[in-house]
């Protein structure tokens, strides 16, 4: 999977990008099919200190892209916040799908019943 990752007003360090990385490794182990992930990072002096950082990540898989932000007083939690409502978003995805195969498979078995 491809990392797009992109700061603004914010100090890229070691400490930091091995936590985005360690987070989309966490990602990729749900959805296989993930083709790149983008990550933009930014602190905002401007705004209230409980919401300075903005994490937002966007995720490339087949099909509708998938997109989370969050704004938190530390990046830390931002970005473990936005990558939880990722997982939720990909989980959903998911059970959708799952739930789709099984509808067709009943529908497909009740017809093959009422034929005979």
């Amino acid at each position: 999977m491809k990392l797009i990752l992109s700061t603004h007003n914010v100090t890229l360090t070691e400490a930091i990008e091995q936590h985005i990385l360690s987070r989309i490794d966490k990602l990729e182990h749900f959805d296989r099919w993930a083709i790149n992930v983008r990550v933009i990072l930014t602190h905002d002096v401007t705004k209230i200190p409980e919401k300075q950082f903005r994490c937002s990540m966007q995720l490339s898989v087949p099909g509708p892209d998938l997109y989370a932000e969050d704004c938190e007083n530390d990046l830390y939690a931002a970005i473990d916040l936005v990558t939880k409502k990722i997982e939720q978003q990909i989980r959903k995805n998911h059970n959708k799908r799952k739930a789709k195969k099984h509808t067709i498979a009943a529908a497909i078995k009740q017809k093959r019943q009422s034929i005979t």
